[in-house]
């Protein structure tokens, strides 16, 4: 009986390693995503509201805290956000021929039914990560790449 106990022990250790490394793997990732996410911000002029929006309406402490680089354990939708912003960044540096004209189109009213007359922005800021998927979709649809 003693046996089985000890091999149950022996059974977590993996799970508790592997947890452990998640941990820090979205760590790294989330220092790294925002990061780079906070050159985006800057490059497209967004304000402190604005991005803490698009980091899934974070509280203003907290978005100063991972601007000084604390950003501890972002969460599975926090670092799915970071992933869509980086893509819709990347889609919009291949789509157009320099940065300004992509923040352009960013910030533009877009007659499309996907946009519905307002900017692409104004739908990334509507707070869903569905919207961030909805943008990161149309741009890659664009590019020919989205199936």
């Amino acid at each position: 009986m003693e046996h089985s106990s000890a091999r149950r022990v022996a059974d977590d250790a993996p799970v508790i390693a592997l947890r452990d490394l998640a941990a820090t793997e979205s760590r790294r990732l989330g220092a790294a995503g925002m990061r780079t996410f906070l050159a985006i911000a800057d490059e497209w002029q967004l304000t402190v509201a604005t991005r803490r929006v698009l980091l899934g309406g974070i509280g203003e402490s907290t978005y100063h805290k991972w601007k000084l680089g604390d950003v501890g354990t972002p969460s599975r939708d926090q670092l799915e956000r970071l992933s869509l912003l980086l893509g819709i960044y990347k889609a919009l540096r291949l789509l157009f021929s320099d940065d300004a004209t992509g923040v352009r189109w960013l910030k533009a009213l877009n007659t499309d039914p996907d946009f519905a007359g307002r900017s692409p922005l104004d739908r990334l800021l509507r707070g869903s990560i569905e919207d961030l998927y909805a943008v990161r979709r149309y741009l890659d649809g664009w590019r020919g790449s989205w199936p």
